[in-house]
């Protein structure tokens, strides 16, 4: 996948103006509006927009493109939530949600490749809706949401409107919801089922396959850097040092050692000829040695 997040990253720089600028805000305009007239009008605004393969090939082709804005109600992060009676309410924080979400990775990546996500997410859910029979907006919301997640993984939100929480541990609990439908999937010998939802938000690991790479990669460099012969050497070296003379870095010129001075900054002079170690106050200040 790495190939194909350096064609988009490519296409991004060669097209700066590619997509459509606050490409979230008309979507949740058009949630927010659809759902309006869903609650007068029993949901049938939503049922003539909504992705269903029998209608598209009667010719209703429009549902291609209305589909990502019907509202899924309540639909912001922990699988569907959902408060009875509360349907135009939940449209309203979802859509808002999913809009503070949109607006703001368009603005750590700019339109252009904001764009190529989003709809990359709804071309595969369109994809997902001719094998199934239908789709929704719900598993693009889910990769938008775990994107977010990874730039932002600290940012915190109030979770059920009171209790704060960040990014990061939703995006876990949202995970392990996910990964239950799978699970729950393979348990009924639904294989084509469980893999779906991973089709469903391949656009997310596309546009992510670097970061997860190079996570693994820093986890494996870090892991031969602490068994590596010369750390677990030095560690050896430093802790009979320790042992036997009560500290590990003592100065040069004033004798001054990291036992003594916890806090002290104490480093090695290069342009010495030797193993020579200076508090902060003398590492510019002293004698070369040679």
């Amino acid at each position: 996948m790495r190939w194909l997040e350096n064609k988009i990253d490519r296409f991004c720089i060669e097209h700066p103006r590619f997509g459509i600028p606050n490409l979230m805000m008309y979507i949740a305009i058009g949630q927010v509006a659809i759902g309006l007239i869903d609650n007068f009008s029993s949901f049938s605004l939503s049922y003539a927009l909504s992705f269903f393969r029998p209608s598209i090939f009667q010719g209703e082709i429009w549902r291609l493109i209305t589909f990502i804005f019907v509202p899924v109600t309540g639909d912001f992060g922990i699988g569907n939530f959902y408060i009875p009676g509360t349907s135009f309410f939940m449209t309203v924080v979802s859509a808002y949600f999913y809009y503070w979400i949109g607006s703001t990775l368009e603005r750590e990546w700019g339109t252009t490749r904001f764009n190529c996500f989003f709809f990359s997410g709804v071309i595969l859910n369109i994809i997902f809706g001719f094998i199934v029979g239908f789709s929704s907006i719900h598993y693009v919301n889910l990769s938008m949401f775990f994107a977010f997640a990874v730039l932002f993984p600290d940012m915190q939100v109030l979770f059920m409107f009171i209790l704060p929480m960040k990014i990061k541990w939703l995006a876990w609990i949202d995970a392990a919801f996910f990964a239950w439908q799978i699970i729950r999937h393979l348990i009924g010998g639904n294989v084509f089922g469980a893999l779906l939802p991973l089709v469903a938000i391949l656009n997310f690991f596309i546009f992510f396959w670097i970061e997860f790479t190079n996570v693994f990669t820093d986890q494996r460099q870090r892991y031969q850097h602490r068994h590596s012969k010369q750390t677990v050497n030095f560690k050896k070296a430093t802790k009979s040092a320790y042992q036997e003379k009560g500290y590990i870095h003592k100065c040069a010129v004033c004798g001054k050692t990291d036992t003594d001075y916890p806090d002290m900054e104490f480093r090695y002079c290069s342009k010495c000829n030797g193993y020579y170690c200076y508090c902060e106050e003398h590492i510019n200040n002293h004698p070369h040695i040679q």
